[in-house]
């Protein structure tokens, strides 16, 4: 594709409401002039192929060229993503149920399908034993859809119950996951989740980074529902960084609970490592996966993983205060 034609593509695909929007929160934030954010929303967007959101969350306003070039930006992953993974084997991960079923050694908690197929006789069953359990639609990201329900939701009337589940749409229902005593220390709300990503790369395979997402009061830890992130020392797996959320928000306590963030020791983490090491080779078709890890008082377990990873929490500009972000640990793995 000529020079040319990809500044038309480029321009093509902008939204240009969103970049005003954007630009005029950020010209409250920063007192730059709305028409230089605009243009400069321009050129990143054509010479480094970033979105708007990447714009905000970077900081890129603030960055210079060297280290804008150090930003993964939405195109940049989305490159990554399509070299990396067959689309024909996405489904392993986008599926709940298959995800389950492959990753099952590493899951470890019990689910039932919601659909038409499940029975009452099944459902009733599946309940029997538990006083509390989570609904998440069968194909979905960003917390979007999950409901925890409790026992009096259905011990009056389990007939109605499953018509609202049926209602909800093809899901997934799960015993909820009882999180290690030190990771409900830093927020009760949520199950707060380490984003591990593993690289089966051009040069060398294993972990590219590890962020520990935070809930924020709600039953999800993710970052589109009001949640942060705190990036995690691969060697130790303590946190290096402040809490950041999508806003621009940071923390160095958890405004809740008041937990210090920075130094805060996630348990049996070279465990959670060496499971995610594990678990990129079941599916090698699939070589860029983000892996959502639950750390329980047994040990850690899988909640998903993702085919295409979210670029937003690796790249929030609190975790890089010397502005360069983290393209350059992917390039230890791929030729970019």
């Amino acid at each position: 594709m000529s020079r040319l034609s990809y500044v038309i593509k480029r321009v093509g695909k902008m939204d240009f409401a969103r970049m005003q929007d954007t630009a005029r929160m950020l010209h409250k934030k920063t007192g730059k002039p709305t028409a230089w954010l605009l243009a400069d929303m321009g050129k990143c967007a054509l010479k480094y192929n970033a979105g708007y959101m990447d714009y905000k969350i970077a900081e890129m306003y603030r960055l210079n060229d060297t280290q804008r070039r150090s930003v993964i930006t939405r195109g940049i992953s989305n490159e990554i993503v399509r070299r990396m993974n067959d689309k024909a084997y996405w489904h392993y991960f986008d599926d709940k149920t298959q995800f389950n079923t492959t990753f099952a050694k590493w899951v470890q908690r019990d689910w039932i399908k919601c659909d038409e197929s499940m029975t009452q006789e099944a459902l009733n069953k599946f309940l029997s034993d538990k006083d509390q359990v989570i609904y998440k639609p069968l194909e979905g990201s960003s917390g979007q859809g999950i409901v925890k329900y409790q026992q009096k939701d259905w011990e009056a009337n389990p007939g109605l119950f499953r018509d609202q589940l049926l209602e909800n749409g093809d899901g997934i229902l799960e015993e909820v996951v009882i999180q290690h005593r030190e990771m409900a220390r830093m927020c009760p709300t949520s199950v707060n989740t380490v984003r591990i990503a593993t690289l089966l790369g051009d040069k060398k395979e294993g972990i590219v980074y590890a962020f520990l997402r935070i809930g924020n009061g709600r039953v999800m830890d993710n970052v589109d529902c009001g949640g942060m992130a705190a990036r995690v020392d691969l060697d130790t797996g303590t946190l290096l960084t402040v809490g950041a959320d999508k806003l621009g928000n940071t923390y160095e306590k958890h405004p809740i609970t008041g937990t210090p963030i920075i130094g805060f020791q996630i348990p049996f983490f070279e465990e959670a490592k060496a499971m995610c090491l594990d678990a990129m080779r079941v599916v090698p078709q699939v070589r860029f996966v983000a892996w959502d890890v639950a750390i329980t008082e047994d040990g850690p377990r899988f909640i998903e993983g993702n085919s295409f990873p979210s670029h937003a929490v690796p790249q929030f500009a609190a975790h890089y205060p010397d502005g360069i972000g983290i393209l350059p640990e992917f390039k230890k793995f791929l030729d970019l």
